[in-house]
């Protein structure tokens, strides 16, 4: 069995690590200094009731807030080894089922000197799951 075609304009995740590697395949759009996810929702994303997971949500949420602020933070001229998360906020709006593609969103961004800030919207087959909210201290 073939995998679904990715939303238009994503490709395969640039990003890969350990932790990830259960969701594969996870796709990313760089757009504006925004990097945003994209994964069809199959049984290791969901809960035994075949809902997306809130851990995955906010997973998600936080890779692709915290790739969007990095990413911001060099195309502004700035020298980062990294980010870290300091805080991460999560609010469930509604559940995401099995076969949906679920989209992570950020559409804020603010860089400090110290501190960068993300926040996001993610959705499932266009209705909204989540939102989130994240500081990153920056090394």
């Amino acid at each position: 069995m073939t995998a679904p075609a990715p939303p238009d304009g994503f490709t395969p995740h640039f990003r890969k690590s350990e932790f990830t590697d259960p969701w594969e395949p996870i796709f990313s759009q760089v757009e504006n200094g925004t990097v945003r996810l994209a994964v069809m929702l199959n049984s290791p994303h969901c809960n035994s009731r075949g809902f997306v997971h809130g851990g995955l949500i906010a997973s998600l949420a936080d890779n692709a807030m915290g790739l969007s602020c990095a990413t911001q933070l060099r195309e502004a001229g700035r020298e980062i080894k990294g980010l870290i998360t300091v805080s991460l906020n999560t609010e469930f709006l509604g559940a995401a089922s099995l076969g949906s593609w679920l989209i992570v969103e950020p559409d804020h961004v603010k860089l400090g000197g110290s501190l960068a800030f993300g926040r996001c919207l993610v959705h499932a087959d266009g209705k909204p799951v989540a939102q989130a909210s994240a500081s990153f201290k920056i090394t």
